[in-house]
Formats: C-alpha cells, sequence, structure tokens
C-alpha cells in the first residue's frame, strides 16, 4: 500500500503536475473532444505465440493507465476498444480500419512487425495516432516512417547493437541466427549483420523458422555445424521458449557455442524456467525490479494479472497515459494538436522519466543490458534478471544523421 500511495503521489508531484492542474481546473467541452470521447484500441497477438509478453496483459497495463488519469481529470470520457489481429497483417488492418471509421483516436500496442507496417499506412492515411510497443523493424521510423507512428519501446537497432558491440570485443565474432520468418525476424538479422560488419564480426549463416513454429531440431543442427561462436535467436515468446528447452535437450552448450537472445521478455524466462535460461543475455527497455515507482506499478499489475508486468506491457501504460494527459492538456483529440503537446512534454511516468520523441518518432530512453539469473540467487519471485548495465539514451539509438525517415531534416521521401 505504500509502495501504490508513493506511486500515485509521484504521478500527482512530478515536474508534468501543470498539465494535471489544467485539467483538474478545466471541463473539456464536447466539441473539441470528437463525439464527446476519447476512444483508444488496443489491438495485439490475444491468443498466439506472442500473447504472452503483451495479450491480456497489455489491456490490464491500459486500464491501469485510465484509472490512473481519470484521478487527474475525472471528466474527461474514455473508452477502450481491444482486439486480437492473430499475428496477420490484413486481420490486423482490417480491425484498425473499421476502428478509425468509428471514430477510434489513438491505436496502441500492436507487438507484430508485419501487422504494424500494415497499421502504419493506415495512420498516415487517416491521421490517427498509432504508438507503437514491442515492433521491432527499424522500417516504422525509418524508411516507412509516417508523422502519425511513435515507437514507445523498441527497435531491433536497440536491441542488436548492445550484445554485438560486447560480444564482439570478447572475441564472441563469428554469428549464426535461428530467426522467426516474418518482418520482425528478417529485419533483426540484417541489422545485426551490418552491425557485425561494422566491428568487425561477421555472419557465418541465417535460418528461418514460421510463426509458431515448434521443432527448431533441425535450425539447431545447422547452427550446431555453422562453425560460429554465438547463436542468436531472433524470434520471441513461445518462439523462443521452444527454442531454448530444445538447445538445452540437445545439449548445445557442451559445444562451446553462447546463445543469445536478441529479443528476451520475462515471460519467456518465466516459461522456460530459470535452469533452462540462466546466463541468457539480452537487452531491456524496462524492467519491472529496477526501483520503487517500477515496483510499485508491477505489484498492482501483478494483482490484476497473476504475473509480473514485460517492458511491452509497461510501454502501453507509459503511451496511453502521455496520450491522456496530452488530451486533457489541450481540451482536444484533434491528432496534430495532440502530437504537438505530446512532442513538447517529457514522459512522465515510471516507465520513462523524462523521454521525449525525437524527429523520427522514436521515444528516446534508456536501456538495460541484462543477464538471467542462476535458480540460487533468485531472491524473489519473478525478479530473473542481474542488470549488467545502463545503455543511456545518447548511445542506444541509431544517430539522427544515419536515419532514412523523411520526418528527419535533410531527409526526402
Amino acid at each position: 500500500m505504500q509502495n501504490r500511495k508513493h506511486f500515485l503521489r509521484t504521478i500527482r508531484t512530478s515536474a508534468a503536475g501543470a498539465i494535471a492542474a489544467l485539467a483538474l481546473m478545466a471541463t473539456p467541452s464536447s466539441a473539441e473532444i470528437s463525439d464527446g470521447v476519447v476512444k483508444i484500441g488496443i489491438i495485439n497477438d490475444q491468443s498466439g505465440p506472442l500473447s504472452d509478453l503483451s495479450g491480456r496483459g497489455s489491456v490490464i497495463a491500459a486500464r491501469l493507465a485510465l484509472e490512473d488519469f481519470k484521478k487527474l481529470a475525472p471528466a474527461v470520457k474514455v473508452e477502450l476498444l481491444v482486439a486480437d489481429h492473430q499475428n496477420k497483417p490484413d486481420v490486423g488492418a482490417q480491425v484498425v480500419r473499421r476502428w478509425f471509421a468509428e471514430g477510434v483516436d489513438m491505436v496502441a500496442d500492436v507487438g507484430n512487425s508485419a501487422v504494424a507496417l500494415a497499421i502504419q499506412s493506415l495512420g498516415r492515411e487517416k491521421n490517427k495516432l498509432v504508438m507503437y510497443s514491442a515492433v521491432g523493424t527499424v522500417d516504422i521510423t525509418g524508411k516507412q516512417c509516417a508523422p502519425t507512428g511513435l515507437a514507445w519501446l523498441h527497435d531491433n537497432y536497440n536491441l542488436v547493437a548492445g550484445p554485438i558491440r560486447k560480444l564482439v570485443g570478447q572475441g564472441q565474432n563469428k554469428w549464426f541466427f535461428i530467426a522467426a520468418d516474418y518482418a520482425f525476424g528478417r529485419n533483426m538479422v540484417a541489422e545485426s549483420e551490418r552491425i557485425l560488419g561494422s566491428v568487425g564480426g561477421k555472419s557465418v549463416g541465417s535460418v528461418f523458422h514460421p510463426l509458431g513454429n515448434a521443432d527448431y531440431s533441425s535450425f539447431l543442427l545447422q547452427a550446431q555445424s555453422s562453425g560460429a561462436k554465438v547463436v542468436a535467436f531472433a524470434n520471441a515468446g513461445e518462439q523462443l521458449v521452444s527454442s531454448i528447452k530444445q538447445w538445452n535437450e540437445f545439449n548445445m552448450n557442451a559445444g562451446g557455442q553462447t546463445p543469445v537472445a536478441l529479443l528476451m521478455f520475462l515471460t519467456d524466462i518465466h516459461g522456460m524456467g530459470l535452469q533452462m535460461a540462466k546466463g541468457l543475455t539480452g537487452v531491456t527497455a524496462w524492467y519491472w525490479d529496477l526501483n520503487d515507482d517500477t515496483r510499485a506499478f508491477a505489484k498492482r499489475f501483478y494483482a490484476l494479472h497473476g504475473a509480473m508486468p514485460t517492458a511491452p506491457q509497461a510501454a502501453v501504460y507509459s503511451a496511453v497515459f502521455h496520450y491522456l494527459k496530452s488530451v486533457a492538456a489541450i481540451q482536444s483529440d484533434d491528432t496534430d494538436l495532440v502530437l504537438e503537446k505530446m512532442r513538447a512534454t517529457p514522459v512522465d511516468d515510471f516507465y520513462a522519466p523524462g523521454a521525449k520523441l525525437r524527429a523520427d518518432n522514436k521515444l528516446v530512453h534508456d536501456f538495460y543490458l541484462v543477464q538471467v539469473k542462476e535458480p540460487k540467487a533468485l531472491d524473489k519471485p519473478w525478479a530473473y534478471y542481474n542488470v549488467v548495465e545502463k545503455i543511456s539514451a545518447d548511445v542506444a539509438y541509431r544517430p539522427l544523421s544515419e536515419s532514412d525517415c523523411p520526418l528527419v531534416a535533410g531527409k526526402t521521401k
């Protein structure tokens, strides 16, 4: 209870308090908020291989954001819609197109790169905000960037640059990739190979498996015979869990190869268990056990979900909360005006305090290189990571000078 009070007090008394004060002092005009209600859609994988890392948990995170926002601006009406895109771009696009026609103001989460690319064009066409978490492809804020598409969590550059530089610097210079065969996995391998080449490493091969694949034996055998020092997994959720379980079943560690999870979530570690996951390294934008504020949110989330929040779920809370505070501050859900306010106001929450949107629509914040604990080192449930080092925001992102996003000054379409 004390942590929760501290968390709510932090919200009320923070640097963005002026925004809250504006919301409290004024009653929004229904003429300025279309239909008199702010409509937000959460779309993700609700039942498939990526559902644990976002799914129902992201919906709970969004509802907690609404709960906290109502304490600041009780007069603003908010409606939350939820849909399962089934990891199918056509399904996701169909849902979001219908939502926009029905007056949905903002869509959040998504969590699948292929679906995200389909939705990105709709947001651009309809001038509606889409705030992405757990979308890896760099194209969302690169060559296919849009004024209305915001990357709130990470991209593949953030995820692979740190581990590659660290391991290549230790002599682990030959890499083999086992990747999911869709936009995320292929883009992650391409980014990894590009960065490997820039730091003196090289790729000795890659294989791609279907989304939801169950048997990884043939892929692991190819990795084993590749001569690679590092076997990197560019998959997530159930795919990563199954891959690492089979890695252990085949005793792949005995061959001296180092496994690296390029996209690793807390729920993945929970699914495979510490005995199998111990020693895995990865990069995360957020971890529930970082400080008192993250732990306070995690406690509230756990009470509703029975699991600690993943980074994507925390990002959904932050995206929804920051959006709603901006709506309240300007008394409007007009996309251009809200986006202007969001850009002008630093994020003020437990997720990424002080973070700002960059010209290419990336929310710029710190990352953390983490390593999974040994089972004997687990001191409390779900506290699976040792934070090896903080990767500061100024080095976590590809420089704007290298961006191919048309929104960046000096870039052309």
